[in-house]
Formats: C-alpha cells, sequence, structure tokens
C-alpha cells in the first residue's frame, strides 16, 4: 500500500472519530458525562470508525475486482468492455488493479516462453534421425521420437524402460545415471524386429528452476551399429584369411627349401620333384597378390560407374580362345552362341574381360571332363532393351543352395581342398560380384546338384541410336537372383 492509499484509509478513521471527539467534549464541559464515561465513548467511538473505514475499504476492493474483470484486458479483447458499466474506483482500488493487470501480463509472458520452450524441444526430438528417449527419476519412458518407436513401440502413457528395452547392462547403466553418475555408454544386440547391434548412450538432464519436458531427467539415445561392426569383422576375417592363404604355400616352400639344403642336398630325383612343388605353390601365391590387388582397384573405384563402350562378341570370343587350351586339357569344349547384332555394352573392357575370364575358368575347374560350356549372350526382355545378358553354364556337380547367398564372399569355398588343389584363391567371384556392381549391373547365380551350375551376369546397354536396335532376346529361363 503507498503514502497516498495510507493517508485515505487515516483520514477515513479519523474524521468520523474527530466529529464524535468534539461532541464527546461538549458534553464533558457541560457536565453531562463524567471522565471516565467521556473516555469509554471516546473509545467506542475510535473502534466504530476504524471497523466502519475496513468494512468500507473491503466494499471497495470487491468493487476493483468486479471493474477489472470488466475493464481487465479480456474484455478489452473480445470487445466487451461497457464503460457504462465502469465502476468508480478510489485510489487503493486503482493500484490494485494496476498489480493485478500488471501480474496478468507477467504470468502470459511467462506461459508463452514456456511453451515455445517445450515446442522447441519437441520440435528437436522429433527431428533427430537416431532413436531417442527420455526417461523420468523413476526409469519410466515418458516420451521419445519416430525413430524409436520402431524398437519400443508406440508410447501411450509413462512406462518402465525394461518393458520395452531388457537388457541388463543398459538398465544397470539408466539406473547409475538417475542416480546421479556420469553418461553411460553399452553395446547390446537385438533380436527384434531383426538381429541388430545397437549402440546406447545415457546422460542426465540437468534440473533447471523450471520444470523440463514431461518431467524428464535423462535422455537415452540409440545407434544402429550393425554395419560397423559387420564390416570390423569382415577386414577381421580378410586379413585372417589373406594370412592364411599366404601362410600355407610359404609354409611348403620353406620345408621344401629346408629339405634341398638339407637331407635332399644331393639327391637330384628329389630335387626336380620339390622344385616343380615350390613353382606351383610360388604361382599360387603370385595369383593370390594379383587377385588381391585386383580387388582393391575394384573396390576403391566402385562407386564411380564406367563410361566406356565395349562389344561384348569379340570380347568374349577372346576370352574363350585365351581359355580353350586349358579346357582342352580337360576334354571341355566351350560352346559359343553369341547374337550377331548384340550391342554393345556401357564399361570398362579390362574389367569386363576379367569378369568374362574368372567365371570360365571357374566352369572349366569345376566343370565335368569331356563335356560341355555353354557361354551365350543376349538381350534383356525389357522394352528399350537397356540391359544385356551373358550366361556361362557348365555341366558340373552342381552347388547345393545354403552355399549360394555366400558364393562371392572374399574367401569362401564350397570345397576348400578341391579349390586349392585346382589353384584357386577365393577371391574370384568376389572379384566378379564387384564389377558388377561397378557397372551397376547385378549377378544371378541358379544350380542344379548332378546337373551345373549358371552364372549370369547382366549390363547396362550402351547408349545406340534407333536405327541399331534390334530384336529382344529372353534370358535364361532358370536364374536366382542374389
Amino acid at each position: 500500500m503507498g503514502r497516498g492509499d495510507l493517508g485515505w484509509t487515516l483520514a477515513g478513521i479519523l474524521f468520523p472519530w474527530l466529529a464524535a471527539a468534539i461532541i464527546i467534549f461538549f458534553l464533558f464541559q457541560n457536565g453531562e458525562i463524567d471522565a471516565v464515561a467521556a473516555t469509554a465513548v471516546g473509545a467506542a467511538a475510535l473502534a466504530i470508525s476504524v471497523l466502519a473505514t475496513v468494512i468500507s475499504q473491503r466494499v471497495l476492493l470487491s468493487a476493483a475486482r468486479q471493474a477489472s474483470a470488466a475493464l481487465g484486458p479480456e474484455a478489452a479483447e473480445n470487445g466487451q468492455r461497457q464503460p457504462g458499466r465502469a465502476l468508480p474506483l478510489n485510489p487503493t482500488a486503482r493500484v490494485f488493479r494496476s498489480a493485478m493487470l500488471r501480474l496478468d501480463r507477467a504470468w502470459r509472458d511467462r506461459a508463452a516462453q514456456l511453451q515455445a520452450r517445450v515446442a522447441a524441444a519437441e520440435a528437436v526430438i522429433a527431428a533427430v534421425p537416431d532413436p531417442l528417449i527420455l526417461l523420468d527419476r523413476d526409469r519410466r519412458i515418458v516420451r521419445a521420437n519416430a525413430a524409436a518407436a520402431e524398437f519400443i513401440g508406440p508410447i501411450s502413457g509413462p512406462r518402465d524402460l525394461a518393458t520395452a528395452l531388457r537388457n541388463p547392462a543398459l538398465l544397470a547403466a539408466a539406473d547409475a545415471v538417475l542416480r546421479g553418475a556420469d553418461a553411460q555408454s553399452v553395446e547390446f544386440a537385438v533380436s527384434i524386429p531383426v538381429a541388430r547391434q545397437l549402440g546406447a548412450r545415457l546422460a542426465r538432464i540437468p534440473q533447471p528452476d523450471s520444470p523440463t519436458l514431461d518431467q524428464a531427467a535423462a535422455v537415452l539415445t540409440l545407434h544402429d551399429v550393425t554395419g560397423l561392426r559387420r564390416a570390423e569383422q569382415m577386414r577381421a576375417d580378410f586379413i585372417a584369411n589373406a594370412g592364411h592363404e599366404l601362410k600355407t604355400p610359404l609354409a611348403t616352400l620353406i620345408g621344401f627349401i629346408e629339405t634341398l639344403l638339407g637331407p635332399a642336398r644331393d639327391d637330384a630325383e628329389a630335387r626336380e620333384r620339390f622344385l616343380a612343388i615350390m613353382r606351383e605353390e610360388a604361382l599360387r601365391m603370385a595369383r593370390l597378390v594379383d587377385d588381391l590387388r585386383s580387388l582393391t582397384r575394384i573396390e576403391q573405384s566402385e562407386h564411380v560407374p564406367p563410361s566406356g563402350r565395349v562389344a561384348l562378341s569379340p570380347l568374349i570370343e577372346h576370352v574363350a580362345a585365351a581359355l580353350e587350351l586349358r579346357a582342352a586339357e580337360r576334354g571341355i569344349r566351350i560352346g559359343l552362341d553369341l547374337p550377331a547384332d548384340l550391342p554393345e555394352a556401357q564399361g570398362e573392357r579390362d574389367e569386363l574381360a576379367q569378369l568374362f575370364q574368372n567365371l570360365l575358368d571357374n566352369a572349366i575347374k569345376y566343370g565335368r571332363p569331356q563335356s560341355e560350356i555353354a557361354l551365350t549372350a543376349g538381350r534383356g526382355a525389357d522394352t528399350a532393351g537397356s540391359l544385356l545378358w551373358v550366361a556361362v553354364a557348365d555341366r558340373g556337380e552342381g552347388i547345393p543352395s545354403e552355399h549360394l547367398p555366400r558364393l562371392t564372399e572374399r574367401f569362401y569355398r564350397v570345397d576348400t581342398g578341391r579349390s586349392r588343389e585346382l589353384g584357386g584363391t577365393g577371391l574370384g567371384l568376389a572379384i566378379v560380384k564387384h564389377i558388377v556392381n561397378r557397372h551397376r549391373g547385378r549377378l544371378d547365380i541358379a544350380s542344379s546338384l548332378g546337373v551345373g551350375s549358371t552364372f549370369t551376369v547382366w549390363l547396362p546397354a550402351a547408349p545406340v541410336s534407333p536405327s541399331r536396335s534390334g530384336g529382344e532376346e529372353a534370358a535364361p529361363a532358370a536364374v536366382m537372383q542374389r
């Protein structure tokens, strides 16, 4: 209450009491009442004056409240302000009304700021691409973004984290963070909807003076590290396999060299036999190194599609002629069925030559002796003829179906002993896969036990003028897409 308000209040008390005191004084002077009665009457008059002033102030304050409701910002905004209904306010009521309006504006501004902060927090949570989950002090999930729904399902109300992610290490880390520990990171596996490896990080949310979003006390973020862990495992397997492939021929060479330097020093027959084996092992290592270099080179440029043009028919005929003598050693005949109007493919000639050489070499190795390899080509069945196919079909023992999805993995062999005996490095089909990927094509594999296998390569045709476009040919009937 201001000084002006206090003055008006004192005046409201003293003026009536002074009037009563003057009357009591004259009565005392005239002997109408004695001193005791005059004092009692004066005290009663003062009490009545105070009581009357308090009652009048309460009435005025009530009127101020009604006037504030009639004259406040809500009425003004709604067009309901009616000057004729405005009540007369004394200074105390006017000050009181002004304070009420300032407090109302302050609360409105505060509410608007809080709503803006909540909206900003919700926008940030929704924009995070990784799963994000907010936990309260009781380890309950109180909010999650859309990416997290894949792991914990929809959030209809607070529920314990253990009902969504039942990993002991994750739950222990959440409890530790909620008790005040520093940020925790854990890694765990989930099997639903698919098997994945997830990395989780939990951190406390600082508790400011204002309440947090949904009373959240900690934030949990999930990261899918399946691809990273798989790449690390593949790299480790590759190094182990490459080391093993080199270790075996090196051990053979070292053993024969020690034998030739020792017990077989003067044994000409043993020397000739050992030198022949050593030569084969050295050639095997050389092939492995060459394949590793080829695979590395192709992988480095795999993201850049080739822009050259390659005539497939002459290239395939050249590759077949180069391997004809090796096939003849096993009594295998290479049969070509290439259409005369086969369009050019868009690609890199040397890489396509390596691709067809690897496929044909595998057919020679694993085909039955005295059999035939069918090498055919044609256009895809699409209207534009934008894809070309080349198929290599052998007449071998066939490949069990469970091995087909892994045939293009590095160093993967269906029969390890036979592959090494035939001089294989385990990288041929891996090289084929990466060349096909670089050419933006695909590799289809079909195999029947006791009948043989067919490897079909699909490649994009080079752009041609309408006058050079020809008829269409159907692709091999039995293919299985990887």
